[in-house]
């Protein structure tokens, strides 16, 4: 949570907001296919936003987004409603059940994350992470192409609160799962290694502690605020993008057993044992809900900022460049970018359709991103 803002006129960039970015050069850039760099941007970078479409709309807060293996179409998950659905290349979505025993917690929680078994051909599993009555849960549901089944608690014990629960779901190349936690708005929890809190936790898919875990438990990495955006890189890589406070919102590269500072430090600082991030943004330019990454380019949609960032890993080392930023102000604020498999595209959805965003429900969709 952190103090909402007045939100900016989405079709154009004011004046003398333009001015303010750096010079005129960049007066008017927030159409599609136009970009913000922090600084000199690179020359003919790949992975360029190209194009955008409206794929699918009549969504309320789309949360989690995850692609079948066949690639024959994407699962959605609804925040506030619990309901998921199915949505096909083309833009056609079916509902396909709900997730039971959610709560919303009237601010950040209820249903967040959705990961798709690597192995769904065979053991048809889909997980799921969501705020129940005790606390926030991952489950396990079975999934046949047409609706969900067999709801299975395989993680319980993450505390809850209004705000800050994390929520992200992802498989790695390794098999297993991994979540992201929030503090609870208890920043204390984040620095406790006996805590589910504050973290990112590795799993296996029936919810045990995954082999090789640093402290012998869930906890994978440890130190976080409110994470939100996971994806693992070509090198197999786990990158995490993650709400800051009030100062500084951050991209981290993730390594096991690693203490990420929060609450001694937000942003890059010099204390001893705590790892820094790669790149930081303040908090009106970020709010940094999801990430993907795709042709070594780190792409995060911000919230509050109300834009996609571009972040260029540099080759195989752990230093990414220079960023840019697409669509400012045209889309309102957008939670959730994932890769689609096989094409050069990413799916993107808003989150208007709540407090915050100020639209009624059914106002959210998802966006169709063509790169360069």
């Amino acid at each position: 949570m952190r103090p909402t803002s007045k939100r900016r006129t989405r079709r154009a960039l004011t004046t003398s907001t333009a001015l303010s970015l750096t010079g005129l050069l960049l007066a008017g850039l927030t159409g599609p296919g136009s970009a913000q760099a922090d600084t000199a941007t690179p020359a003919a970078p790949e992975g360029v936003p190209t194009s955008v479409t409206t794929l699918t709309t009549g969504l309320t807060i789309p949360w989690g987004l995850d692609w079948l293996p066949d690639g024959s179409h994407a699962l959605v998950t609804e925040r506030d409603d619990f309901r998921v659905w199915k949505v096909a290349p083309d833009g056609a979505k079916t509902q396909v059940g709900t997730v039971p025993n959610s709560q919303t917690t009237n601010g950040e929680g209820g249903l967040m994350g959705v990961a798709i078994d690597p192995k769904w051909a065979t053991n048809h599993y889909v997980y799921f992470m969501h705020t129940a009555a005790e606390g926030n849960r991952i489950a396990r549901m079975t999934y046949d192409g047409t609706s969900l089944s067999g709801y299975t608690v395989i993680l319980q014990g993450i505390s809850k609160a209004r705000y800050h629960n994390g929520g992200r779901l992802a498989f790695g190349p390794d098999g297993y799962l991994y979540a992201t936690t929030g503090d609870a708005q208890n920043t204390a929890l984040a620095q406790d290694r006996n805590s589910l809190n504050g973290k990112i936790l590795r799993l296996t898919t029936s919810g045990e502690p995954a082999p090789g875990n640093p402290f012998g438990n869930h906890v994978y990495s440890l130190g976080h605020r409110n994470p939100q955006g996971i994806a693992f890189d070509r090198n197999g890589r786990l990158w995490e993008a993650e709400f800051g406070n009030t100062r500084f919102d951050e991209l981290n590269l993730i390594k096991p057993g690693a203490n990420y500072g929060w609450p001694t430090c937000e942003g890059t600082c010099s204390v001893d044992g705590m790892t820094n991030p790669k790149k930081t943004w303040t908090t009106g330019e970020a709010s940094p809900s999801a990430i993907a990454i795709a042709d070594n380019v780190v792409y995060m949609a911000a919230l509050r900022g109300e834009r996609l960032w571009r972040i260029p890993i540099e080759g195989d080392t752990e230093n990414v460049g220079t960023a840019a930023a697409y669509y400012v102000g045209t889309y309102g604020r957008l939670r959730t970018v994932v890769k689609v498999p096989g094409v050069e595209q990413l799916w993107l959805t808003t989150t208007n359709a709540d407090a915050n965003g100020g639209e009624p429900d059914g106002a959210d969709r998802v966006l169709r991103v063509t790169l360069g």
